[in-house]
């Protein structure tokens, strides 16, 4: 059951599902007032990937600054806010505790409600905020029925939104997530950590000239699967570098190849799934959002129109958690003190 909410009505919202420690404020459900982010990229660099337990440690000496940060554009404070939202799941179980645990502690503190959100979820809200320099007017709601495509490190989804909270999943990653993918390949060419950028990097304005990076379809189903890619990149740089790597241009087409099969992929399900549904529009979200062949490619073939956030809104940030909160509690869902973590939370 929908209920109107006061014009106004403020969330502040806690994301840290892995290695961003993040605190936003949100208006109406749309209206991004502050987005703050502590990022940890420095920290797990050395390591090619996120360490859990040094996430989790930095999240508590980060936590503090940022909520205070998000706070300081409200003349009044605490006493503006209205509600304290916070990811559940999924993600590190270390780094959800920090959040959770923070959220219910400010919630109890000052007698507001608390609300729960489903990360993936968060990803596709992402889609609904405008800054507050933009009248409503300028950036309308997205219209349902709608197929978004949520691509991060850790998750690929394709679901159909027929309303709020009416979820169907479409189709889900079998193994590796794209962004995971990319982070595997960047790391066996010797690109870094984080793999996206570094490979959309490489890769632009790069013919792969002959070199071909096969696709895994699984037939009519929307499912994806990228740990043949990663496999394929193995070897194609064994082979490579057994021959004495005399091809200095070699990675960056087979780098530009990779690109261009996962985007392919996921364009192609993405399009089909909204043709077929009937959806009038196309979103796009998470991580891999951000990067820019899969948009343009998007945009081109899709029958519907297509939206993605700002890129700072693609990545994990707070203010995603804060819109996707509002139209839950909208909907009459609010969480209680014995709310946990799930680390493997699903959103269908």
């Amino acid at each position: 059951m929908q209920t109107d909410l006061p014009q106004g009505w403020t969330i502040l919202a806690l994301e840290t599902s892995c290695d961003e420690t993040a605190a936003a404020v949100i208006r109406d459900g749309r209206r991004l007032i502050s987005n703050e982010v502590a990022s940890q990229m420095h920290l797990h660099e050395r390591y090619g990937g996120v360490v859990p337990e040094v996430a989790s440690r930095e999240h508590i000496l980060s936590m503090t600054p940022v909520i205070e940060a998000a706070l300081a554009p409200l003349p009044g404070g605490w006493s503006e806010i209205n509600a304290v939202a916070c990811t559940q799941g999924p993600g590190l179980a270390g780094a959800l505790l920090t959040g959770v645990n923070a959220a219910k502690g400010l919630a109890w503190a000052h007698g507001l409600p608390l609300v729960a959100v489903n990360h993936l979820e968060a990803h596709i809200y992402a889609n609904w905020i405008y800054p507050p320099d933009v009248e409503p007017a300028e950036h309308p709601d997205p219209l349902f029925p709608l197929v978004c495509l949520v691509v991060s490190g850790g998750h690929t989804a394709l679901v159909l939104l027929r309303d709020h909270g009416d979820y169907r999943l479409l189709g889900q990653t079998r193994d590796d997530a794209a962004g995971e993918a990319f982070d595997k390949a960047a790391r066996i060419m010797g690109l870094g950590y984080p793999g996206g950028p570094r490979v959309e990097q490489i890769a632009r304005g790069v013919d792969p000239k002959g070199v071909r990076v096969p696709r895994a379809w699984l037939g009519d189903s929307y499912d994806f699967s990228f740990s043949g890619v990663k496999t394929h990149v193995l070897h194609a740089m064994a082979e490579y570098k057994a021959v004495g790597a005399a091809d200095e241009q070699y990675p960056a087409r087979l780098a530009a190849a990779f690109q261009e099969a996962v985007v392919d992929v996921l364009v192609s399900k993405t399009v089909r799934a909204a043709a077929e549904t009937g959806a009038r529009c196309v979103l796009l979200a998470g991580g891999v959002a951000a990067n820019t062949p899969l948009r343009e490619t998007l945009i081109a073939r899709s029958p519907v129109p297509v939206r993605y956030p700002p890129i700072r809104l693609c990545t994990d940030n707070a203010a995603m958690v804060g819109a996707a909160a509002y139209f839950r509690y909208r909907q009459g869902l609010q969480s209680d003190w014995s709310l946990g973590i799930t680390p493997g939370l699903k959103l269908v």
